[in-house]
């Protein structure tokens, strides 16, 4: 399969690289960077120094579609729509990291984004790209939008407990930390190093974007509207992600019985790994241990007092939250094998 990466020379256009050059199936035909074009991809992006020796192109869509089969768009937030309808309108199949075409109603673009979407029509035709909740959707989809990174690693935990009508949904408090990849490659007066390290600083304690895709996808799960209460910090690691779900059951449970709701949902699932141990110091999922991976890994706690169920979901937001999810939906697309070019243990010490 032949493949273009438009916006290549970010932190998430350089992972997609990094898997692309590894996949057994496919070829890279272009690579764009409205930046650097011309410039050596690997002066840009190091790690791919004798991996990669092409070059940044400037965007061409007739180039793209004569050379292309797949197209990534990593571009940021609000630059997508134009580049994913012009892409679309020439019937080539599109995966979009974006947040540009994530949200199905087009008023929530106005809530959550401020701006108001151009092109509301394609919103029911792109797919939510989470495998695990829509993996029928995407194999025929021309367009799949890649999931935000808090969005996804909470949506995998809540998700079981959502479709069975297990919690309150009155009330789903999401708790996120994040390392400092997840602001991008640019820099503001917040995230430079000076700023941005030893810090456990939340920044969007209400109304944080994501939210609007988490209550989207439990909506649908549960068919009925669900509020979610997000609240995402800042942390001073560079990858991963902790989401700390605060549910409340609606019926006393035991822990074999959550036991077997997590496992029934996800038992044939490649990147769900369920987390909760006895001994040792990896009890519950830690973004420690899954960096480098397309692993998202979930566990519980169960607060019987309260009747409180603690779910706990980890993941890397440049991977699973990310370009791994990316790489997942192009290998379901393209009928491969889910785990081609994303076979990796994550990386320990990090």
């Amino acid at each position: 399969m032949k493949v273009g990466v438009i916006g290549a020379s970010g932190y998430v256009g350089g992972e997609m690289l990094r898997l692309l050059v590894s996949h057994p199936k496919v070829e890279i035909a272009m690579v764009t960077s409205r930046q650097y074009v011309g410039e050596y991809v690997s002066r840009i992006q190091p790690s791919l120094k004798g991996f990669i020796d092409s070059t940044f192109s400037e965007l061409d869509y007739d180039k793209l579609s004569d050379k292309c089969d797949v197209v990534f768009t990593a571009v940021p937030h609000g630059t997508a729509t134009e580049i994913v309808k012009a892409l679309y309108d020439r019937g080539m199949k599109i995966i979009d990291l974006s947040a540009d075409y994530r949200l199905h109603n087009p008023s929530d673009y106005d809530k959550w984004y401020g701006w108001q979407h151009p092109y509301p029509e394609l919103l029911s035709k792109s797919v939510y790209g989470v495998p695990e909740m829509h993996r029928d959707q995407i194999k025929n989809a021309q367009l799949v939008s890649c999931p935000g990174c808090m969005a996804v690693t909470s949506l995998l935990a809540l998700y079981p407990l959502v479709k069975r009508n297990l919690i309150d949904t009155e009330h789903i408090i999401v708790d996120s930390k994040i390392g400092s990849s997840g602001a991008g490659a640019g820099s503001v007066a917040g995230t430079h190093h000076a700023m941005r390290s030893g810090v456990i600083r939340p920044y969007k304690p209400a109304k944080h974007r994501h939210t609007g895709e988490i209550e989207q996808e439990l909506s649908q799960a549960a068919g009925k509207k669900i509020k979610v209460s997000m609240s995402p910090h800042a942390v001073d690691i560079v990858r991963g992600i902790l989401c700390t779900n605060h549910t409340f059951l609606s019926h006393q449970m035991s822990e074999i019985d959550l036991w077997k709701v997590f496992r029934e949902q996800y038992q044939n699932e490649k990147f769900i790994r369920l987390i909760r141990d006895k001994k040792g110091f990896y009890k519950f999922p830690d973004p420690k241990f899954v960096v480098g991976s397309n692993f998202c890994d979930v566990g519980f706690d169960i607060d019987e007092d309260n009747n409180r169920l603690v779910v706990l979901s980890a993941s890397d937001n440049l991977m699973k939250g990310a370009a791994g999810s990316a790489i997942q939906n192009m290998n379901i697309m393209a009928g491969f094998d889910e785990r081609e070019g994303l076979a990796y243990s994550p990386l320990t010490p990090v």
